[in-house]
């Protein structure tokens, strides 16, 4: 199984894939879609929604993971990046990708053990956890961290679903 992570951003939006074969987990992509802070937004939202298209075509997962909005201190800026967050929800979905969403907190916590973790904390565990992988940033490693996390979690749900059925 293919999963596409994403780590949306009016100007950074950091994508990661993974594949899961077994238990195990292995690096497929990673990189940041950068955008000039410059660019008004239309233009900004339109190039995310252009490059994740792009990465979606080209490696077609079968899942995709999106971290949740963390609220700022400028609501104008949330409301923003909220916008930014849903073309990373809908690029995936209009190919019929199941989408989960995941909080900051979820995701360093099923990472590092920690759901305060510091950025370079999970950078080393998705380095850990997939060995030779060389990421594109700390947007990136945010996104292949949202990945695993969407692998840990998806897994668990369907081993819990194969044992309800067999308890049935």
């Amino acid at each position: 199984m293919l999963i596409l992570g994403l780590d949306p951003g009016l100007n950074n939006t950091g994508w990661g894939l993974i594949r899961i074969s077994g238990s195990a987990l292995s690096h497929v992509g990673n990189g940041v879609i950068k955008i000039s802070r410059e660019k008004e937004l239309p233009e900004k939202l339109s190039l995310i929604y252009q490059s994740l298209l792009a990465i979606v075509e080209s490696y077609s997962p079968n899942s995709a993971a999106v971290e949740e909005v963390f609220l700022n201190k400028n609501p104008n800026s949330t409301l923003k990046l909220g916008q930014a967050r849903g073309i990373s929800l809908l690029v995936p979905a209009n190919y019929g990708i199941p989408v989960s969403e995941y909080s900051t907190t979820k995701i360093k916590k099923s990472l590092v053990g920690k759901g305060h973790a510091h950025k370079e904390q999970v950078r080393v565990m998705v380095e850990h956890l997939l060995p030779g992988c060389i990421i594109n940033g700390y947007d990136a490693a945010d996104a292949l961290a949202v990945a695993i996390c969407h692998s840990h979690y998806s897994s668990s749900k369907s081993i819990l679903a194969a044992n309800l059925k067999v308890n049935k």
